[in-house]
């Protein structure tokens, strides 16, 4: 399988996360153990819409023009890696508790614990590391 697939589907796989992050965490009663400040979601968003755009536009425009230049480059790569460490203050809210009085891991319907957030945000971390190896070595 060719390095240009492997980036291709990432790009995929890091949409679905954005957007499923932003579906599991629009109300109050997200799941964990914490709760969050609701910046950090809403910046996971709005960082992660802008590097998939900017992402897009890098892979598929000529490498001459605007949008295929490297400081679009450079910017949609620090907007990948904004949303991975929003991704892990997000996954923050499943770290352990301990005392008489530490709450209890709250559920909700898209599973029965971190599962799904750790696949999501470690995922992108792993992805957003070959984003900036692909970009760095002009593999895309």
């Amino acid at each position: 399988m060719s390095f240009t697939i492997v980036v291709w589907i990432l790009t995929a796989l890091a949409a679905v996360a954005i957007v499923l992050t932003r579906l599991r965490l629009r109300n109050d009663a997200a799941a964990g153990r914490l709760s969050i400040s609701s910046r950090v979601p809403l910046t996971h968003f709005v960082a992660g819409t802008v590097a998939l755009v900017l992402w897009l536009g890098v892979l598929l425009a000529p490498e001459d023009s605007v949008l295929g230049g490297p400081l679009v480059g450079i910017v949609a790569i620090a907007c990948w890696w904004l949303t991975a460490v929003c991704g892990l203050l997000i996954l923050a809210r499943w770290l352990p508790t301990k005392g008489r009085h530490a709450p209890e891991a709250a559920g909700d319907s898209w599973s029965d614990g971190p599962g799904l957030s750790l696949l999501a945000h470690l995922g992108m971390v792993v992805g957003v590391l070959v984003f900036t190896y692909a970009y760095l070595t002009a593999a895309v």
